[in-house]
């Protein structure tokens, strides 16, 4: 039986703490952000976290 392959697309937007929980990126933070207040953007640079009915699925997918 060959080995399970990850998604390499979640790979790359996911990590795995060391508690278990699975971070993730946060959404219009590309570009053209100077039409979004300070607060906006300070909010956007805080670490966010996968929800636990999510956290599962996206563990199967980086593997």
């Amino acid at each position: 039986m060959p080995k399970m392959k990850s998604v390499k697309g979640a790979v790359k937007r996911f990590k795995v703490k060391k508690n278990g929980s699975v971070k993730r990126g946060t959404a219009n933070r590309s570009h053209i952000l100077t039409k979004q207040d300070a607060a906006t953007r300070r909010k956007q640079n805080s670490p966010k976290v996968i929800a636990k009915a999510d956290e599962a699925n996206v563990k199967a997918m980086i593997n």
